[in-house]
């Protein structure tokens, strides 16, 4: 089991990050375990992208350089990779094709101009969101992006456990979907819900921690709506498909933490 998990890690941090560690096994098992993990992995993700982001606010940089920082340090530290799914995502969904051939618009390497549309809005959304969050100060800042960023690989925990189905017999999609048993996926989701929440307490008492939980809450079910629309658009979930979910959990729960801040 120790062995599991640290392949698991591997797997996590090897798959949805560029740090360098080496992935030396693609079995179910470590898949599950992997994707057990993935919160884990955001948890990296978010507190790197959150360090530039203060230290630029700190240094006297202001809100919106700190808030466009923590927005571009997530899709460097994963070569682009979620971002490209959103827009492959949104080019298949946008084309109103059979799944078949959606399925093939999204292997394409270019871009279409749904994926373009998408990705330009869901980026503004963020640093919008980063910059209010950031005009209240370091710190909230700081912690928005790191809620978002584990929030938005607790969606990529949900999507794989079993019922959702792969779309394609290949890929990552297919190598990770169905693997994460149910009461594994909710024990993952609730210990992450209550970190949030703990969180936000540390930083503002009980009115921080709530607007942290349902932060996101809010997060985890958008990408379920996501989820749901595209197992029944392509018949099961692709590596594009978990990119889509990510991204669209991050945006959500800044905008949802952003929102409740605001008041």
């Amino acid at each position: 089991m120790t062995s599991l998990n640290s392949h698991g890690l591997r797997f996590a941090f090897g798959t949805l990050t560029v740090l360098p560690v080496r992935v030396s096994r693609w079995d179910r098992g470590t898949a599950r375990a992997g994707m057990l993990c993935a919160p884990l992995a955001g948890l990296a993700v978010g507190l790197l992208a959150a360090a530039p982001g203060a230290l630029f606010l700190l240094g006297g940089s202001g809100p919106l350089v700190a808030a466009v920082a923590s927005a571009a340090l997530p899709a460097a530290l994963t070569r682009g990779l979620h971002l490209d799914g959103l827009a492959d995502t949104a080019d298949g969904l946008g084309s109103a094709r059979p799944a078949e051939d959606a399925l093939r618009i999204m292997k394409q390497s270019d871009i279409g101009p749904f994926g373009v549309i998408t990705l330009l809005f869901v980026l503004l959304a963020q640093v919008a969101a980063l910059h209010e969050l950031y005009g209240r100060g370091w710190a909230y800042g700081a912690l928005g992006t790191v809620v978002a960023a584990v929030t938005a690989r607790l969606a990529l925990t949900l999507a794989s456990r079993r019922g959702v189905p792969p779309a394609r017999p290949e890929g990552l999609g297919a190598a990770v979907a169905g693997t994460v048993p149910p009461l594994g996926a909710v024990a993952v989701a609730c210990a992450v819900v209550v970190c949030c929440a703990a969180a936000g307490a540390l930083l503002g008492g009980y009115a921080a921690a709530l607007q942290h939980t349902l932060a996101a809450l809010a997060g985890l079910g958008a990408a379920h709506v996501m989820l749901r629309h595209c197992v029944r658009r392509f018949g099961g979930v692709t590596g594009d498909v978990f990119g889509a979910l990510e991204e669209t959990a991050a945006t959500v729960a800044l905008l949802a933490l952003s929102l409740s801040l605001a008041r």
